[in-house]
């Protein structure tokens, strides 16, 4: 008689009964198996906010699959993912299955390894109730706020709306910011910039002026910089001060779920979901002929930077091998998890640092290749030797002399330059943070520059020495409104704000966009008029609900819950009085009243009476109504134009979906021309025949007979969502 292991995931399901070998049956649940029911609310509020769960109908072969199985198995282990969502699966399982939870039934995998595997199995434990609450916590708090909140929005603004705990919020912060750059005023401001020669150099370099008459300059306009251009007229560039310095700079720590999606976004430009997606395969497991079906990374829904001993003298076994002693790193790397992280796993790293992105890349996909090498190099560079920096800053000072020698006073002018040279690469020999802004960095004074992966050195200079100017200009500029959120910055502003945890990013964003309450404009957020509406109305009357620290308050309960410091009836009796009131108080004061979702102008006129269309929110998305409504009635679809040119017949490039959603592009002529493509489209045009390019991976042209291909340069490198 068999065991019986229950996983997710029939891909898991197949890498760990690899593993087992034939005394052990796997099977997957495919999620879950239970859960509350999708056409009423579900919860016996009054009786302690009791869930009423139904099994799923679309599971039922399959639970009665499971349970014969688990008939005809001497024991039954539940293995799902390691986290309060999977948790939660086994305690259902448990309960289908007739199972008692005290028992040491459950099994978790922090990597889908050989050793991973054996380790998990020799520890079987209990289910963890602590984990199962705060899981059915969430799930009903997030219930009772879609259940009770949904129906106002259909009542007071158009039937279809949501309103989440937590997507509310995550709309609200991009609605914030757009209100941010709409209400900012910008300042002129100028700069005086010379390009100077040392005496021995052959290129020029750059210097800025950073003081006059020993105080902070300041240039508000042309007048400014053309006065201070004036006195400069003549002056000798000389070098007054140089001050040079070694100083470290440290790797970023391994991923955990928002880091590895922020620089997902950043480097391959992968949006949230790609990129869990992607990880989710990576960790599940990938055939490989050396090693057979094997995990290759950790679990990818953590918070946590810590790293398992083993791991690390794995990772410096083979920094020795590749690159040499002096790259590894001479103490104990530990990087300092955040204060209200979660411990249960490790940092996000590869399995078995050992295979390395070469070795996979024949056998996975481009995205697995992508993430995975993403992930190795973070994790190797982690646990390599600092970098080791020369710097040096230059004080240039411009001054007259009249003929007697003496200095002009009113003609003084500093002037800084900043430069750097690596001295020992370090961990920057393998992976380099995209954004360069991470805040592991030490001995960074104000006036030193901003170090990348190239050095940006100086010519050698002596004090004293005077240079030669090549030219010397004031420059406008303006102060900029702060930047749309990208998807990476949405999920920095969500983990530092303690709105959701690792395993709520991606579905938030991808809520949000899907609800249009929010659109993507060039890889930016932009609220839509809807999500304004929303947030609005919102704000007004369910303050909480779209508070960020309120919010994150709620996050911090369930983790009390999680601990078992915090009893789950409790915090749900403690939410739902208050915003019981709330709504009764909203209803009220909105009584016979409704929200109008604004229109958005355009300059296309109706083809039926001419007035000019609007752009309007419907059930299934914008599309072109006329401002005459009702009056004229004529609608038409919005054609979002992809950019470039159909190489077939020259018309526009037009974004279309599939039937299953996949983006692809077409050609505006349809049917008439029949070209399409998987492929982006971009503004470059092919040097032989004149067509614009396409990109997949690198630039081609699809005209016939042309073959033109080339390396696509990191402004066109678009992701292929």
């Amino acid at each position: 008689m068999s065991d019986l292991i229950i996983v997710e995931s029939p891909a898991k399901a197949k890498t760990i009964g690899k593993y087992l070998g034939k005394n052990f049956k796997v099977m997957a649940s495919v999620g879950h198996i239970r859960d509350l029911p999708k056409s009423k609310l579900g919860v016996d509020i009054d009786n302690g906010f009791q869930p009423i769960y139904e099994n799923k109908k679309d599971k039922a072969t399959l639970i009665k699959d499971l349970k014969k199985e688990a008939g005809k198995s001497e024991t039954v282990y539940l293995a799902t993912d390691p986290d309060r969502e999977g948790e939660a699966i086994s305690w259902h399982l448990a309960y289908i299955l007739g199972l008692d939870g005290a028992q040491p039934i459950r099994v978790t995998f922090n990597e889908i390894t050989k050793t991973g595997v054996k380790d998990g199995m020799a520890r079987p434990r209990s289910l963890d109730m602590g984990l199962v609450n705060a899981q059915q916590a969430r799930r009903i708090l997030d219930r009772i706020v879609g259940y009770k909140l949904s129906p106002f929005l259909w009542k007071k603004v158009r039937r279809g709306l949501s309103a989440g705990r937590v997507q509310s919020v995550a709309v609200r912060i991009v609605v914030d910011r757009e209100k941010e750059i709409e209400s900012f005023k910008s300042k002129e401001y100028w700069s005086i910039d010379a390009s100077l020669f040392a005496a021995e150099g052959k290129k020029p370099f750059p210097a800025k002026l950073v003081e006059a008459d020993g105080e902070k300059i300041e240039l508000n306009s042309k007048k400014d910089a053309d006065k201070v251009l004036k006195r400069l007229e003549g002056a000798e560039f000389k070098v007054s001060a140089i001050k040079k310095s070694t100083r470290k700079k440290l790797p970023a720590p391994p991923f955990t779920t928002s880091t590895l999606q922020q620089e997902a976004s950043r480097k391959l430009f992968f949006n949230s979901r790609r990129t869990m997606k992607t990880a989710q395969e990576l960790y599940e497991g990938i055939e490989l002929p050396e090693h057979g079906a094997i995990g290759l990374i950790t679990y990818m829904r953590t918070d946590s930077l810590r790293v398992s001993n083993e791991a690390k003298q794995a990772a410096r076994e083979l920094i020795e091998q590749k690159f040499g002693a002096d790259y590894i790193y001479k103490g104990e790397r530990v990087f300092k998890s955040k204060a209200n992280s979660q411990d249960a796993h490790e940092a996000i790293r590869p399995s078995v640092p050992h295979i390395t992105p070469e070795q996979v890349k024949k056998h996975v996909t481009t995205d697995q290749y992508k993430l995975y090498k993403l992930i190795w190099e973070r994790f190797m560079a982690s646990q390599m030797e600092n970098a080791q920096l020369n710097t040096v800053s230059v004080d240039i000072c411009a001054g007259k002399t009249d003929t007697a020698g003496k200095t002009d006073t009113a003609g003084n002018c500093l002037f800084k330059a900043n430069g750097y040279t690596v001295k020992f690469d370090g961990f920057m020999k393998l992976y380099v943070e995209e954004s360069e802004n991470h805040e592991n960095q030490e001995n960074q004074s104000g006036n030193e520059p901003e170090v990348s992966g190239k050095a940006a050195a100086l010519p050698k200079l002596e004090q004293g020495e005077v240079l030669k100017l090549e030219s010397i200009a004031g420059n406008q500029h303006f102060t900029q409104p702060p930047a749309r959120f990208s998807e990476a910055s949405l999920i920095k502003a969500l983990e530092e704000n303690g709105i959701g945890r690792p395993s709520t990013y991606a579905p938030t964003i991808t809520t949000i966009l899907d609800r249009q309450y929010v659109e993507r404009v060039q890889k930016q957020l932009k609220p839509t008029i809807l999500g304004r509406v929303i947030t609005e109305l919102l704000q007004e009357h369910f303050d909480n609900i779209v508070d960020t620290k309120f919010t994150a308050q709620m996050e911090t309960d369930l983790d009390k819950i999680e601990i078992g410091s915090e009893e789950w009836t409790k915090v749900l009796s403690g939410f739902y009085g208050n915003f019981e009131q709330t709504l009764t108080k909203a209803e009220k004061e909105m009584e016979g009243k409704r929200v109008k979702i604004p229109d958005e102008p355009t300059d296309i006129p109706c083809e039926l009476c001419g007035k000019m269309m609007s752009i309007k929110i419907g059930p299934f998305g914008k599309f072109l109504g006329c401002s005459g409504f009702p009056e004229c009635k004529s609608t038409k679809k919005i054609i979002n134009e992809a950019g470039g040119e159909c190489p077939k017949c020259g018309g526009k490039m037009i974004n279309k979906k599939s039937k299953k959603g996949k983006p692809y592009f077409g050609c505006e002529n349809g049917k008439d021309c029949g070209f399409m493509t998987w492929d982006t489209p971009v503004s470059e045009i092919c040097p032989d025949c004149g067509k614009k390019l396409f990109k997949k991976g690198k630039l081609y042209c699809a005209a016939e007979n042309c073959g033109y291909k080339a390396e696509a340069d990191k402004e066109t490198a678009e992701a292929e969502d």
